[in-house]
């Protein structure tokens, strides 16, 4: 079972995409929503609301 590179949600076994960069870094993503944030349109997690990495950053704060 991998983690979302974008949102950090395990992903199931059979599910999800695995992208591959010329570099050989592999990415997997739980849905198409992460996918197209993160590479097509360049948003950072920490900034977007849904995700965990934001979430954890605003308990962080409090």
């Amino acid at each position: 079972m991998a983690k979302c590179r974008f949102c950090g949600e395990t992903i199931k076994s059979g599910t999800g995409k695995m992208y591959v960069k010329s570099d050989g870094t592999i990415f997997y993503f739980c849905k198409s929503k992460c996918e197209k944030n993160m590479l097509k349109l360049g948003r950072k997690p920490a900034k977007i609301k849904w995700t965990k990495e934001c979430q954890e950053n605003k308990e962080v704060k409090k």
